[in-house]
């Protein structure tokens, strides 16, 4: 069995540079899965919103722009279904679908999709392609999350954009930052 690196060829994403295998792709899908729970644990509470500020969204959009859109809305659909079975890996070691943060994680499936499907296109090869697709991502997130924010808590829409939704936009700037620069500088060093 080879482990030479494939070489880059047009819409590829990261995940694609493994060797191909149905292996590789379950442990990908398992490993996004995972990886999403674990950056859900780094949970801040906010003050007066009943959603935290989490490393799940980044871990989500970073799932897909590496995977595409088939592997990373495989991993994300595994994460919520698990956590709907009782795997306590949602922010604060919940689990179900009753917290009214769940909105937010069936939007990151449909973000994971979206994004890694612009990543096939390239969208993760430059720091401003990048920026515009994890903000595209971060904006389906809120899409999905804080009208169902609103429908479980009861709230008018300005209450729910300004718990879910306002007090987010400063660190997801910063995780929006973050992808630009590690996605385009993985690039660059796969194609050295």
């Amino acid at each position: 069995m080879s482990t030479a690196v494939a070489p880059v060829r047009p819409g590829q994403v990261l995940a694609d540079l493994l060797p191909a295998s149905r292996v590789r792709d379950v442990a990908l899908v398992l490993g996004g899965a995972a990886l999403t729970g674990l950056a859900a644990q780094l949970s801040v509470p906010v003050p007066g919103s009943p959603v935290a500020v989490t490393g799940q969204t980044f871990a989500a959009l970073l799932v897909g722009t590496t995977l595409g859109a088939g592997r990373g809305f495989l991993s994300l659909a595994l994460y919520a279904l698990a956590g709907i079975a009782g795997v306590p890996w949602f922010a604060g070691a919940s689990s179900g679908s009753s917290a009214p943060s769940f909105g937010y994680i069936l939007g990151m499936i449909l973000a994971s999709t979206v994004v890694g499907a612009l990543a096939r296109r390239g969208a993760d090869r430059s720091v401003w392609r990048t920026a515009g697709a994890m903000l595209l991502g971060e904006a389906i997130i809120y899409a999905v999350g804080v009208p169902y924010l609103a429908l479980d808590m009861g709230m008018s829409a300005s209450a729910a954009i300004a718990a879910g939704l306002t007090p987010f936009l400063i660190g997801d700037a910063l995780k929006a930052a973050l992808a630009m620069g590690l996605l385009p500088t993985t690039w660059k060093f796969v194609n050295r």
